[in-house]
Formats: structure tokens, C-alpha cells, sequence
């Protein structure tokens, strides 16, 4: 049944390899790669160059462009804006911890595990989101932020840098 439901949708330049389930009302766009062991729950937005492996994304998310999401979940009308990556593998290839609300770390025991992402989040574009990152429900992560760890619900996290204009010589 799945299969009918991808091949009725017939969406030029997208590749699915499944198995996979999505829902009534989405827009996958071309050049949408949706790999192994992924829902997308109705009304769901994927799109243009955006990587989707090992993923729950509940209704309403929207992941438009350039972005990647490996082993994790999008809450209820989560947002992702262009080019944001939910990182899934740590680089000295030891298993993902997750810090809770009491500050404590758990180990996972995975090798792969990307974010927790809570209902109504905005994610910016060009942010990257560590492995093991949990974000509460309707947080904002302004654009070319890279977040680490636990974000308490209704938070907003703001990059505040500053730039220095030398001549050239």
C-alpha cells in the first residue's frame, strides 16, 4: 500500500528508496532524497536538495531546501529555514549523550542520533544542530547558530557576533 501512495504522487527528480510513508496534502519537491525508515505526517513540506533518513516528521513540518535530517524527530509544525543540518554522528565515533532537565548527562548507547525537535520550533538557515540535541516546543534558533544540547521550551537563541573590517593590503 505504501508503494501505490509514493508512485500515485509521481514526483519528477525527488527519489524515494522507502520504505517510507507520507501523508495526505504534502509537497515533496524535486530533488527531495527520502532514504530508509521515514514518515512524513500530512501536510508536510520537503523539498529541493533536503535529506531525510531514519525520521519521524509530525504534521505540518516544513523543510524546504538544502537541509538534512538523519535520526530524529520534528515535532508538530516544526521549521527548518534553508541549509539547516540535524547531525546525527559524532566525529570521534562514540555514542550520542543527551542532557536532561536536570543537567545530567544519559548516555544513548547509538551510534546515530540526531534531535528531538518540539512542536512550533523555528530553526534558522544555516544552522547546525548537534547529535543529541533536544529542543523544547516553540523555540526559536536564529540563523547560522550551531546549538548544542538542551533548549527549554519558549526559548530564543540568538547569535550576537561581531565583525572586523580591515584594508587590505
Amino acid at each position: 500500500a505504501v508503494a501505490a501512495v509514493l508512485v500515485a504522487r509521481r514526483v519528477p527528480g525527488a527519489v524515494i528508496l522507502g520504505p517510507a510513508w507520507i501523508g495526505d496534502d504534502c509537497f515533496v519537491a524535486p530533488g527531495c532524497y527520502i532514504r530508509e525508515n521515514v514518515i512524513i505526517d500530512h501536510r508536510s513540506i520537503v523539498a529541493n536538495s533536503s535529506e531525510f533518513k531514519n525520521c519521524v516528521l509530525f504534521e505540518g513540518c516544513e523543510v524546504p531546501h538544502f537541509n538534512y535530517v538523519g535520526d530524529s524527530l520534528l515535532g508538530h509544525k516544526a521549521h527548518l529555514g534553508a541549509g539547516a543540518v540535524l547531525s546525527n554522528w559524532r566525529l570521534d565515533h562514540q555514542s550520542i549523550s543527551i542532557t536532561l532537565t536536570d543537567g545530567s548527562r544519559r548516555d544513548t548507547g547509538l551510534p546515530k542520533f540526531g534531535s528531538v525537535v518540539g512542536d512550533h520550533v523555528d530553526i534558522g538557515c544555516h544552522c547546525t544542530i548537534s547529535p543529541g540535541s533536544l529542543i523544547g516546543p516553540h523555540s526559536v534558533i536564529y540563523p547560522n547558530t550551531h546549538w548544542r544540547g538542551l533548549l527549554p521550551p519558549r526559548s530564543l537563541v540568538k547569535l550576537r557576533q561581531s565583525l572586523q573590517i580591515v584594508e587590505r593590503r
